[in-house]
């Protein structure tokens, strides 16, 4: 039996569908307009006068940038900082959020302040660049990946779903001989795919997108990831050798930004199931 809405009820879904299309046209509209501007003529884009659709379609800005070592070099770099970055950190942060998650754990309280205490504070930029000095890490992939190896927010996130485990599965496992690290892996870890999803693509756009550390730790070109790269491009206004031919500035720029966003946006349907049902998380408590 249908239903009958009331007046009020159709004019709220109709502004609601009308906001949540505005809002997709205005998410939407700068990745067609770089796409577009990415595949026209230089001396258009630089005009101003591709604003949706492309024109004088051309790909030369593309096998500029394919041509170049540099290129891949450095993308090679962020895939490997990224993939080592999401494993260390998934490891690590699983290894002490699931006894934090055990109230039978001694000074589980002391900890978790700790824990929460460097949500307000942290030590800083210049002690941090001297503690990875001193610890012979400057132009090595440690220097990108261990000093945010770990965050506290994804811990509490971790924590919160591991006390949500119905505690029978693990005392079953115990009883059939399983130790900690067992039941961690061999029952946790399974059950735990939405979150890990979730923490694991956070992570990974966050150490994709990031140059500040890069900027900081590496002084060797090889090293540099694919943002210093797009950076250089953007800001410093050169062009990807660094010097040279300005004539396609404008078109490769927006082709650098395509080749450096459409990974993540690649990767996202795949655990966007598993993304869902992670970003509910922290809202309920079992």
């Amino acid at each position: 039996m249908k239903i009958k809405q009331s007046a009020a009820s159709v004019l709220f879904d109709t502004l609601n569908y009308a906001v949540m299309i505005l809002l997709m046209l205005v998410m939407i509209y700068p990745l067609v307009y770089v796409f577009s501007a990415s595949i026209s003529d230089n001396a258009l884009v630089s005009s101003g006068d591709v604003l949706l659709l492309p024109k004088k379609v051309t790909l030369v800005a593309y096998k500029q940038l394919a041509a170049n070592s540099d290129l891949w070099i450095s993308y090679w770099n962020t895939i490997r900082y990224t993939v080592v970055h999401v494993i260390l950190t998934l490891i690590t942060t699983a290894a002490m959020a699931y006894p934090l998650a055990k109230k039978w754990l001694p000074g589980r309280k002391l900890i978790l302040m700790m824990a929460a205490f460097t949500l307000l504070f942290s030590g800083g930029m210049i002690p941090t660049f001297l503690v990875v000095q001193k610890l012979g890490m400057l132009n090595s992939i440690w220097a990108i990946v261990l000093p945010s190896m770990i965050s506290t927010w994804y811990l509490f996130i971790m924590r919160t779903f591991f006390e949500a485990l119905p505690e029978e599965l693990e005392d079953a496992a115990t009883i059939d001989g399983c130790s900690s690290l067992q039941v961690l892996l061999r029952v946790v870890m399974p059950l735990s795919m939405p979150v890990m999803a979730t923490i694991g693509l956070f992570t990974a756009v966050n150490q994709w997108n990031a140059f500040f550390d890069a900027l900081i730790y590496l002084n060797d070109r090889s090293m540099y990831p694919l943002q210093i790269m797009l950076r250089n491009i953007l800001v410093a206004g050169t062009t990807i050798q660094g010097e040279g031919d300005m004539s396609l500035l404008q078109t490769m720029k927006y082709a650098i930004i395509m080749m450096a966003t459409l990974p993540i946006l690649c990767v996202y349907p795949f655990i966007q199931k598993y993304f869902v049902q992670g970003t509910m998380i922290g809202g309920i408590k079992g």
